[in-house]
């Protein structure tokens, strides 16, 4: 094999070894957790994940792509649940309590907090940042939820006229009083179980009450006030 055949082949190798991204991400996460993303440097990962920093830039080329791998990483595990939960349309209730009770468990957890807080930091300098952030995280979770409401209200089961503006609504209602109180530091813990449960109930009551299946006397009130007159 020729010396330039050689130095192409190790090029195709450069960071794809599993272990060692995973051990650079693990140190990633930590210093942004301690230090923040504004604050921590390249230099500080380095010494978190203990490689050099030629093997960092191997596997990341700057710290932007190293904290959006990581957001990216946790998201898709987060997605996947979320998608196999979305597969049953036949009790919408139900499926609406597990994935109300999962965003706002996710959402309120001290990692996403510091996510956000994270990006919100740095979004007037880089908007470009926030935007991928909230495209990749917020808008396909509002998108995954609408499809959702669509088929279940062409199965019958809910009475959703704007899909999208629904899953905006109920994503709202699930975390009211704890998401901003826990972004602004209002409340430091997390919200406990009882409170989650009780929040998602409570928005599920007003989402079903304004999207459930309609009968055929609430369809047609007229009607209705005929009859009882």
């Amino acid at each position: 094999m020729s010396t330039a055949a050689s130095i192409t082949q190790a090029r195709s190798l450069a960071g794809e070894d599993p272990a060692k991204r995973r051990q650079i991400l693990d140190g990633a996460r930590d210093v942004f957790i301690q230090m923040g993303f504004d604050a921590a440097s390249m230099n500080d990962v380095t010494r978190a994940a203990g490689v050099s920093k030629s093997t960092l830039y191997v596997y990341f080329r700057s710290k932007d792509e190293l904290f959006h791998a990581l957001i990216c990483e946790e998201r898709e595990r987060y997605f996947e649940e979320i998608e196999k939960m979305f597969a049953d349309t036949d009790h919408p209730v139900e499926t609406l309590r597990l994935y109300g009770e999962r965003l706002a468990r996710k959402l309120t957890s001290n990692a996403v907090v510091r996510a956000n807080r994270a990006v919100i930091g740095v979004a007037e300098r880089m908007p470009e940042l926030g935007a991928m952030f909230y495209e990749q995280g917020p808008e396909r979770a509002i998108g995954m939820l609408a499809n959702y409401l669509e088929t279940a209200t062409a199965d019958g089961k809910l009475a959703v006229d704007d899909p999208r503006q629904a899953a905006m609504q109920f994503i709202e209602l699930s975390m009211a009083g704890l998401f901003r109180r826990r972004l602004f530091g209002h409340i430091e813990a997390e919200p406990d179980h009882q409170e989650i449960v009780n929040t998602v109930g409570s928005a599920l009551r007003v989402f079903m009450a304004a999207y459930g299946p309609k009968t055929k006397a609430e369809e047609h009130p007229t009607e209705l006030a005929a009859l009882d007159a």
